[in-house]
C-alpha cells in the first residue's frame, strides 16, 4: 500500500495590530494640534497685546471727583450715605469702590478716597 502525505502545516494568518499610542504619544500628537493656537496667540500678544496697559496719560480730569478723609467709624456705607443721600448707597458704594481701586469695602482712618463729583455737587 502506498501512502500520500499532505503537508499538515496550515498556514497560520497574519494579525494586523491596531495603533496603540502611549501617553507620551498623546501628548506629542496634542502639541502638534495645538501648535498653530499657541504661535497665534504668541504673535498676538506680540503685536497688539501691549495696546491695552494703563498708563498716567488720560485720566480722570482733576474736577471729575473730590477727596473726602475717612473717619473713625467710617463705612463706605455711611460716607455714601452721607455723599450722596438721594441715591441708592449700594450705587454710591460701587462707584467709589470702582474709582478707587478698592479690592474689598473696608478702609483704613486717614486713608483719602475719591468721590465722584456726580454725588458732590448738591451738597
Amino acid at each position: 500500500m502506498t501512502a500520500i502525505s499532505f503537508p499538515t502545516s496550515v498556514a497560520t494568518p497574519v494579525r494586523t495590530t491596531r495603533l496603540r499610542l502611549t501617553v507620551r504619544g498623546r501628548r506629542v500628537l496634542a502639541l502638534l494640534a495645538a501648535l498653530p493656537a499657541l504661535i497665534a496667540l504668541g504673535s498676538a500678544l506680540a503685536l497688539g497685546g501691549g495696546a491695552a496697559l494703563a498708563s498716567l496719560e488720560g485720566g480722570a480730569p482733576a474736577d471729575s471727583f473730590e477727596s473726602v478723609v475717612v473717619s473713625s467709624g467710617d463705612t463706605l456705607w455711611s460716607i455714601a450715605e452721607e455723599v450722596a443721600p438721594g441715591h441708592d448707597p449700594r450705587d454710591v458704594v460701587d462707584q467709589i469702590a470702582r474709582l478707587n481701586a478698592l479690592n474689598g469695602v473696608s478702609v483704613q482712618v486717614g486713608q483719602q478716597l475719591a468721590i465722584p463729583t456726580e454725588f458732590t455737587e448738591g451738597r
